[in-house]
């Protein structure tokens, strides 16, 4: 009788760990996807409207101003890293300070020049144009669930006007987006 019960135990427990190694929890399952999550696109390019984001804006000390998205990675590898903001004046975007992007304990620093210009953005209207500044690269070594953070004073709240100062010296974030380096 203890020999059968050993053996059905010992059937018990291989099954068991079978069906554990089959389910592992660091796999990402498109069932447990949260609305908010930002899908990787087909071509590798992850991008972040700031729309999408959770943000915290402090008018008074925008020196900390963050937006996070949770981002799913299917495609490892190296990305460009691109800042697109809204702005009057193309020849300077009026950032203070550097802006930091993060990506888990992955971190690029840049400040924003005016690399691209984009005349007929859908993303802004006249008298603002997108303005599409390179920050870096980064490198993304597996696949699964980030959390993208960007700190800059450039994150406002949605109809921030600012007081004391003309419309021409503002700019703002609109997007961040990764686009995978392409080796020749």
């Amino acid at each position: 009788m203890t020999r059968t019960t050993f053996v059905w135990t010992a059937i018990f427990i291989s099954l068991s760990l079978l069906y554990s190694c089959g389910n592992s929890s660091n796999t990402y399952d498109n069932t447990e996807r949260k609305t908010n999550d930002i899908l990787q696109l087909e071509d590798g390019t992850i991008s972040l409207n700031l729309e999408k984001a959770d943000c915290y804006s402090d008018v008074v000390n925008p020196s900390g101003n963050t937006a996070e998205w949770s981002v799913v990675v299917t495609k490892a590898g190296r990305y460009n890293v691109w800042l697109s903001s809204a702005t009057k004046d193309t020849t300077n975007l009026r950032y203070k300070n550097n802006v930091l992007v993060s990506v888990q304990d992955n971190r690029l620093e840049g400040y924003p020049d005016c690399d691209r210009i984009v005349l007929d953005s859908k993303e802004v209207s006249y008298p603002y144009y997108r303005c599409d500044s390179y920050l870096g690269t980064m490198y993304i070594q597996d696949t699964g669930k980030y959390n993208v953070q960007i700190i800059s004073e450039k994150i406002l709240p949605v109809n921030y006007t600012a007081s004391g100062t003309s419309d021409s010296d503002i700019s703002k974030v609109l997007s961040l987006s990764f686009t995978p380096e392409n080796r020749n």
